[in-house]
């Protein structure tokens, strides 16, 4: 089988133009999250393994291991065969899977792009991550916004986009005990200005 034809939304640098729009907005969420990862990280929906092997390759005295964790079975083996690393360990499994932590244990960094949209029960989810991150851990996720949760949207693996309110109110939710919002324009990220329409919201979240 092609691999675009099983991959769907998935970034595969290998197979894409270097100025692709696309992969530059995901390169650059990774390099968002550089000065972040440090002690044990996980990835989850890795996807290919491409950001895993850049952040692990950017931070490897700082990392202690990288978990990359997927979904699909297909895509794993692609990340194996692409991106190994002595550092990363590339796992399968459900991101909204109640007994995830249990499976995963605790990270000090947790990253998690263009996720979020992909599964019905958002707070499951959210429940996930925050359970796996030690205290004092940073969470770095991001996340298309659109009609809302529940609404009908125009991308066929989306079950839903949430609006910034939305986004903002994910981490209400939790005891984090700091929040950072930052909105991303092409290859760069800001502070909400009034008047400007984000289409990417990316959070950093200190437990």
């Amino acid at each position: 089988m092609d691999l675009l034809e099983w991959t769907g939304e998935r970034i595969i640098p290998k197979l894409m133009k270097p100025m692709n729009g696309m992969l530059l907005e995901h390169i650059a969420r990774y390099y968002f999250a550089t000065p972040y990862i440090k002690g044990r990280v996980l990835d989850i929906a890795c996807g290919t393994g491409y950001g895993c092997h850049m952040v692990a390759k950017d931070r490897k005295r700082e990392l202690i291991e990288l978990v990359g964790v997927d979904i699909d079975d297909e895509t794993l083996a692609y990340a194996n065969r692409e991106y190994h690393h002595q550092k990363i360990t590339y796992q399968k499994g459900n991101a909204v899977d109640p007994t995830l932590p249990e499976q995963l244990g605790h990270f000090d960094t947790i990253l998690s792009f263009e996720t979020i949209e992909h599964v019905e029960d958002d707070l499951q989810f959210m429940d996930n991550l925050y359970r796996m991150l030690k205290p004092g851990g940073t969470l770095v996720l991001s996340s298309p916004f659109g009609r809302g949760r529940g609404q009908q949207t125009s991308e066929p693996f989306h079950v839903h986009q949430l609006t910034p309110a939305e986004f903002e109110d994910l981490f209400v939710r939790f005891p984090f005990s700091d929040v950072e919002i930052y909105y991303q324009r092409g290859v760069t990220f800001e502070k909400p200005r009034d008047g400007v329409r984000y289409f990417i919201g990316m959070a950093v979240c200190t437990k």
